[in-house]
């Protein structure tokens, strides 16, 4: 059974707090959002389908870091810092060693966090791939994610796994403790298939 009609509405509502906290005026997207609204009460209720869809957009939007912008941020493209960030169980390992190991461990882990329910809901008729881009920053920490042209439910789940991904060790560049800027591509369909890869340049 779908939501109600009163409960879509308050979380409209709440996603319009969130993505409009800084401005007063009516923006396309705060028009669309209204457009959305007043469909929903016209309609009287929402499948499941849409459901989870308004659901995943306000999970997106309640948070600044599925919404980065890289322009001007001052981390050092993974491809191109000397040692890569430091993954829980990867420790006294060589330089090469470290960064394998890092590209496994965070492969793995959304492997094994992603949940497959949400792309096999898609029903698609052969598998799908996207990019996905997220910073570790000085302290270890993930941050500044972005996913680019996905399903919504799709992006909602893959910055849900994102958020999960333990501390670490940060990256060094001439002994110095630096931010990078990481890339990875996820193919989702029936499984899942995740690959770190070295982005040529920061995504916009």
């Amino acid at each position: 059974m779908g939501l109600s009609v009163i409960f879509v509405i308050m979380l409209l509502a709440s996603c319009k707090e969130e993505s409009n906290s800084a401005k007063n005026t009516e923006s396309d997207l705060m028009l669309k959002i209204n457009a959305v609204q007043e469909q929903v009460m016209a309609q009287g209720n929402v499948t499941a389908k849409e459901e989870q869809a308004l659901l995943s957009l306000c999970s997106i939007v309640s948070q600044d870091d599925g919404m980065a912008i890289y322009t001007s941020d001052d981390s050092i493209i993974l491809k191109d810092v000397e040692i890569a960030p430091v993954y829980d169980g990867c420790e006294a390992l060589s330089v090469e060693e470290t960064r394998e190991c890092f590209h496994d461990k965070i492969s793995k882990f959304i492997e094994q966090e992603f949940n497959l329910s949400v792309s096999k809901d898609l029903n698609l008729s052969e598998p799908k791939q996207v990019d996905a881009f997220f910073i570790i920053n000085k302290n270890g920490d993930l941050i500044g994610m972005k996913v680019r042209e996905a399903e919504v439910t799709v992006q909602a789940e893959i910055l849900r796994v994102l958020r999960k991904i333990p501390v670490m060790k940060s990256a060094t560049n001439n002994g110095e403790n630096v931010s990078v800027l990481c890339s990875i591509q996820i193919k989702y369909g029936d499984n899942i298939e995740v690959d770190v890869v070295y982005i040529p340049e920061r995504p916009v």
